[in-house]
């Protein structure tokens, strides 16, 4: 885990700002998250039963409720500050997770980026004590997403990458 988090903090960022901070969740504060996982399936479940073949919807379903029994869920938020650009400072954030996720994989082991805690995201703040943080004029953060880290039991199968009007050379 050391290995992978220092691979997060050396991404690049706009202006050397290094504004990713990560809240890692093990043992007992995981198991706590796993409640608010279930909770952010509810915000996504009706587009994702339109998107997805049944089976697929399934074992996303189950994912949400076990996080795929994965020891570590990693909370990404990026510190906010007026003197930088909003889309700079999210990118930045994004750049390490990415190098996070590379790391993850070179170290054998499985990752999953989500976006769904961002549907309940003021349950999130609270229950990392976000708020606490910014009363005390610490930082502006800004929840981003979640990277939940494991041992994968399984190779699940890739999806297919739509190609098509993604490049254009001019």
């Amino acid at each position: 885990m050391e290995r992978i988090l220092q691979a997060a903090l050396e991404a690049p960022s706009g202006k050397n700002r290094q504004n990713w901070r990560f809240f890692v969740l093990t043992g007992e504060k995981r198991e706590a998250y796993l409640g608010l996982s279930q909770k952010s399936w509810l915000g996504i479940k009706d587009i994702l039963e339109k998107r997805l073949k049944p089976s697929l919807y399934q074992f996303t379903e189950r994912f949400f409720y076990t996080l795929g029994d994965a020891p570590v869920v990693i909370l990404c938020y990026s510190a906010n500050d007026r003197d930088e650009k909003h889309l700079t400072s999210v990118g930045s954030v994004y750049m390490a997770v990415e190098n996070l996720n590379l790391a993850a994989v070179a170290e054998g082991l499985g990752c999953c980026t989500m976006g769904a805690p961002l549907e309940i995201k003021a349950e999130v703040d609270s229950f990392l004590g976000i708020e606490k943080l910014q009363e005390d004029g610490v930082e502006d953060l800004e929840l981003l997403c979640a990277v939940v880290l494991g041992y994968p039991d399984h190779t699940p199968p890739r999806a297919p990458r739509q190609l098509e009007n993604r490049v254009r050379w001019l």
